[in-house]
C-alpha cells in the first residue's frame, strides 16, 4: 500500500515503519512552549493522502505524559481519507499539566492506518438472546 506524504518542514526526519509493533511514531515539527492548563495544538509537520476507505488513528506514545506532562485532549484522534489537502497538516490537541518546552522533532505520538468501519444498520429488539456477563465491571478486580 502506497501512502503519499507531504512534509511541512524539509529537515524533519522522515517517517519510517519500525520493525517491532504496528504503530508508527510521529514527531512535533517545531519547538512547542507548553503552558500549564491551556489547550494547545502541536504541529506534526505532515499531511497524508490515505487510501480510500482507510483512516488513521493517532494516540500518545507511552512516554508522552512522563516526558512532557501533556494529555491528548480527545483521547485518540481519527483522521479520515478526506483530510488530505495540501494544507491539511496533522496536529495533536493537548492539555499541558506542567510548563515546559518540547524541542523540535521529538517522538510525541503514534499512528496506525486501518480500514474504516463498514456501512451498518441497527435493528431494535426487545431482548438479546446471549448469556449475560453480569453488567459493567462484573469481571472483578483480580
Amino acid at each position: 500500500m502506497e501512502i503519499l506524504i507531504k512534509y511541512f518542514v524539509p529537515e524533519m526526519p522522515k517517517i519510517e515503519k519500525i520493525e517491532i509493533g504496528n504503530w508508527i511514531d510521529l514527531r512535533n515539527s517545531k519547538e512547542e512552549i507548553l503552558l500549564v492548563g491551556t489547550y494547545q495544538l502541536i504541529s506534526l509537520g505532515i499531511a497524508m493522502k490515505l487510501p480510500e476507505n482507510y483512516e488513521a488513528v493517532v494516540a500518545p506514545r507511552s512516554s508522552t505524559f512522563k516526558n512532557w506532562g501533556i494529555i491528548q485532549t480527545n483521547g485518540l484522534g481519527v483522521i479520515d481519507e478526506s483530510y488530505c489537502g495540501n494544507e491539511d497538516e496533522w496536529k495533536m490537541p493537548v492539555y499541558p499539566t506542567r510548563d515546559g518546552i518540547i524541542e523540535p522533532f521529538q517522538r510525541i505520538c503514534q499512528f496506525r492506518i486501518q480500514l474504516k468501519q463498514p456501512e451498518i444498520s441497527f435493528t431494535e429488539v426487545y431482548a438479546l438472546e446471549a448469556k449475560s456477563r453480569g453488567g459493567f465491571g462484573s469481571t472483578g478486580r483480580m
